[in-house]
């Protein structure tokens, strides 16, 4: 996959195209509604209540789309721009990609080995 290379498909590269768009709209929607303040310590009580929610039904799609919209939420609000978090997102995938991660216990975190 081109995660790994750096070197994305046509079909990557439009599915990240489309993403850059989303994430377009979302900070469009998101200003429009609620401000250009920083939210930051909103944000993150509002994360940690959808967090509960996925814990009590872990399959519920709807509350971790939530939580994907509220950290690119929280990311804009920090001073980060569409690109910026569209760029952000493919690098970050591509350094998780090249990292090694033990199996472990599937309720314990799986931190990367150093």
């Amino acid at each position: 996959s081109g995660w790994q290379s750096g070197m994305q498909s046509k079909e990557e590269r439009k599915d990240m195209s489309d993403l850059l768009a989303y994430i377009e709209r979302q900070i469009n929607w998101s200003s429009k509604t609620f401000g250009d303040s920083a939210r930051a310590e909103g944000i993150c009580k509002h994360i940690e209540s959808e967090l509960e929610e996925i814990r009590d039904n872990p399959g519920d799609l709807m509350e971790w789309a939530d939580v994907i919209i509220l950290g690119i939420d929280g990311v804009w609000r920090s001073g980060h721009s569409a690109q910026e978090i569209w760029t952000a997102l493919q690098r970050k995938q591509a350094i998780n990609a090249g990292r090694t991660y033990p199996r472990g216990n599937d309720d314990e975190p799986s931190f990367h080995k150093k």
